[in-house]
C-alpha cells in the first residue's frame, strides 16, 4: 500500500503554501539566531554600517546601495541591529520568491517547490546571509534578473524589459562584480536566435536609458576616482598559490552542496532494497531552451567565478557563493526528468530538516563551547553595546560634546561607530579608505583612539603612537565577554583627542 505523507500531498495540492512555509521558517530562524547569539555584529557588517553612515556615492569598498540600505534599516530600527538582520532575511525571501517564480515558469509549481527545498540546504544561504552587505543584496537582484531575463527570452514578454533594466541598474549599484555577471545573460541572449529577435527592437534602448539614469552619479564617481583597476595577473611564482586557491574555492562550493547531495543519495532507487510504490511528482516536458537556460546559469557562473577568483587572487568566488549556487537546485530538478519519485519520505523529511538546521546548531555549539576550550576569538562575542556606550559616554563627560569620530584598531573602532552618536569611522592606517576624514579634520573634531591592550598599562602600539604624536593613554578598560569561560577579559587601551576650540 502506498504511503504519502502530508508534506507530499501539500506539495501536490498547495505548492505555494509549502514554499512560503519553508522559506518563512528559515528566514525566521536566521533572524532569531543572531539576535540570541551575537553580542556584536560580524566585522564586515560593522564596517558596512560605518560606511553607510557617510552616504558616499562610492568608496573603495564598491558601489553604495548596500551601505545606504544597511544604514537606513539600522536607523529605522532605532539604532538596533535587528533592522539590518531583518533586511538580510528579506533579501533571502525575495531571492527564493524569484527562484520559485522562475521554477514555476520552467518546471511547474510542484517541481519548483522541490527546487527551492534543495536550494535551502545550500549552506551559502544559511549563516552567511546574516552578514548583510553587497554580496547578500546582490542575490535577490540576480534572482529577479534571471526571472525577467527568462520571461523575455523564453516567454517573449516585452513588458519584462522595464523590470530588467531596474534590476540591472540596482545590481550595478550593489557590487563591483556586476559587469562580469551581466556578461552571462548578454552572452546567452546573443547566442539564441529567439532572444536576438527580442533585442532587435527599441525596447533595449529604453532599458539602457533607465540603467544610465540609475547609475549615472556612481559612474561619474568611478570616472573621477578610477578605483577599480583589475588586480595584476599572476606571475610564474604565483601560479601554484593561485591554483591552490582555485582548488580551495571549488572545495568550498562542493561542501556548500553537501546537504543537497545527501538528499539526492537518500532518494536513489539503487540503495532501496525493499518493495516500493513511491508517490510521483509529475510535470510537463521541459523545452530545450529552458534546459539550456538553467544549465548555463547553474554551471557557467560557478566555473567562471572560480576561474576569475583564482586568476586575480580573490578570496571568494566572483559574485559570491550565493549567486554561484543559486540555480543548483533547479538544475538538479531539470536533470531528474519529468517525474520525481519521493522514496523514504520520513527519512528525507528528517534529513532535510537536519541539514537546514545544522548550521544554526553548529553556531550555537561554537558560541557556547569555544570560550571554554580556547581557540580563535569569535568576533560576534565582543560586547559591542558596552564598548560603544563606555567610550561615547567618556568622551562626552570629558568634553561636553557627543563623540564625533573614532580611530585606531579597525574592528573596535567600527563597533564604537555604531554607538548612539554614530561617530565617524577613520581608518588611520589606510586613510584613503575613509576619505570623509583626514588627520587634520580628526584633530579638529576630536575623538577617541582605541587599541588592544595586553597589560594594565595600556601603552599604544608603535604604529598608532607614530600616527598620533603626543597621545596620552588612559587606564585600559576591561570588558566581559558574552560568555566568559576561560578567556581573560577584553582589555582596550584608549586615549582622547580633544577637539580644538571653536574660534
Amino acid at each position: 500500500m502506498r504511503f504519502t505523507s502530508l508534506i507530499v500531498e501539500l506539495i501536490r495540492a498547495r505548492p505555494g503554501l509549502v514554499f512560503w512555509l519553508v522559506v518563512t521558517i528559515q528566514a525566521t530562524m536566521w533572524f532569531v539566531v543572531p539576535l540570541l547569539l551575537y553580542s556584536a555584529p560580524p566585522p564586515d557588517l560593522a564596517l558596512t554600517l560605518a560606511y553607510g553612515r557617510e552616504y558616499q556615492v562610492g568608496t573603495e569598498l564598491g558601489p553604495p546601495l548596500a551601505f545606504w540600505l544597511a544604514d537606513l534599516a539600522y536607523r529605522l530600527a532605532g539604532n538596533h541591529l535587528f533592522g539590518v538582520y531583518l533586511l538580510a532575511q528579506l533579501c533571502a525571501v525575495v531571492t527564493f520568491s524569484a527562484l520559485y517564480a522562475l521554477g514555476r515558469a520552467v518546471v511547474g509549481p510542484q517541481h519548483a517547490v522541490v527546487a527551492v527545498l534543495l536550494t535551502l540546504t545550500v549552506t551559502a544561504f544559511a549563516g552567511q546571509g546574516v552578514d548583510f552587505g553587497p554580496l547578500v543584496l546582490a542575490r535577490p537582484l540576480w534572482a529577479l534578473l534571471l526571472l525577467h531575463a527568462w520571461r523575455l527570452i523564453g516567454q517573449g514578454r516585452r513588458n519584462a524589459w522595464f523590470a530588467l533594466s531596474i534590476e540591472v541598474g540596482l545590481l550595478l549599484l550593489t557590487t563591483t562584480a556586476a559587469p562580469l555577471l551581466l556578461l552571462l545573460p548578454i552572452g546567452f541572449a546573443l547566442a539564441n536566435s529567439r532572444s536576438r529577435r527580442a533585442l532587435a527592437s527599441v525596447d533595449p534602448l529604453f532599458a539602457l536609458l533607465v540603467i544610465v539614469v540609475l547609475v549615472l552619479p556612481y559612474l561619474v564617481w568611478v570616472v573621477r576616482a578610477d578605483p577599480f583597476a583589475l588586480p595584476p595577473l599572476p606571475v610564474a611564482d604565483d601560479l601554484v598559490p593561485r591554483l591552490t586557491l582555485g582548488g580551495e574555492l571549488v572545495v568550498d562550493l562542493l561542501v556548500a552542496l553537501a546537504g543537497m547531495a545527501l538528499l539526492i543519495l537518500l532518494n536513489l532507487r539503487r540503495i532501496h532494497r525493499g518493495p516500493e510504490d513511491p508517490p510521483i511528482l509529475a510535470r510537463p516536458p521541459v523545452g530545450a531552451l529552458a534546459r539550456q537556460f538553467v544549465y548555463f546559469f547553474a554551471l557557467a557562473l560557478a566555473l567562471i567565478g572560480v576561474l576569475l577568483a583564482a586568476l586575480f587572487g580573490l578570496n571568494h568566488v566572483v559574485g559570491g557563493a550565493g549567486i554561484a549556487l543559486l540555480m543548483s537546485g533547479l538544475a538538479v530538478v531539470v536533470m531528474t526528468g519529468d517525474s520525481i519519485a519521493l522514496r523514504r519520505q520520513r527519512i528525507l523529511r528528517a534529513a532535510w530538516a537536519a541539514v537546514v538546521a545544522a548550521p544554526a546548531f553548529a553556531l550555537l555549539a561554537a558560541t557556547l563551547a569555544q570560550p571554554w576550550f580556547g581557540g580563535a576569538e569569535r568576533a560576534t562575542a565582543l560586547p559591542a553595546s558596552d564598548i560603544a556606550r563606555f567610550f561615547g559616554d567618556s568622551f562626552e563627560r570629558r568634553t561636553n560634546r557627543p563623540l564625533p569620530a573614532v580611530a585606531g584598531d579597525p574592528q573596535l573602532a567600527a563597533l564604537i561607530a555604531m554607538g548612539a552618536s554614530r561617530p565617524h569611522l577613520w581608518l588611520d592606517a589606510a586613510a584613503q579608505k575613509t576619505p570623509w576624514l583626514s588627520a587634520a579634520k580628526f584633530n579638529e573634531l576630536g575623538g577617541v583612539v582605541v587599541w588592544r591592550a595586553f597589560d594594565t598599562i595600556g601603552q599604544p602600539p608603535e604604529d598608532i603612537a607614530k600616527r598620533f604624536p603626543g597621545l596620552v593613554p588612559e587606564i585600559p578598560r576591561a570588558f566581559a565577554w558574552l560568555i566568559t569561560g576561560r578567556q581573560p577579559p577584553l582589555r582596550i587601551g584608549w586615549a582622547i583627542v580633544r577637539p580644538k576650540p571653536t574660534p
